[in-house]
């Protein structure tokens, strides 16, 4: 058994956007991905299916022609390749991230 520790919580490093892993394991990893208030997501497309909880903040989030409002408790699935981003983030998001695979154990090619 592990604790994750901070996971989910919002963080700032003077950018725009935040990325902390807090679990890699070969078959799934966690993190959290932060967004400031108004900032923009300029993230691209993953090699690896992934899941985002939101745990703070309110945004819209887009994948393919769908988009969405989503606040704390908002659940999204994001199929590897698929892009997506979020926009409109009118409070400070906070999202726990799951990758499986792990993020990064997948190539691009």
């Amino acid at each position: 058994m592990r604790v994750i520790e901070g996971a989910g919580r919002f963080t700032q490093s003077g950018e725009p956007t935040h990325w902390v892993e807090q679990l890699w394991v070969a078959d799934l990893s966690v993190g959290t991905y932060s967004i400031a208030a108004g900032s923009t997501d300029d993230q691209e497309p993953h090699t690896e299916d992934e899941i985002y909880v939101v745990t703070a903040g309110r945004a819209m989030f887009e994948a393919g022609q769908d988009r969405v409002a989503i606040e704390p408790g908002s659940v999204l699935y994001v199929a590897a390749g698929e892009v997506h981003r979020f926009t409109d983030v009118t409070e400070d998001l906070a999202t726990v991230v799951l990758f499986a695979p792990a993020e990064g154990s997948r190539s691009a090619g």
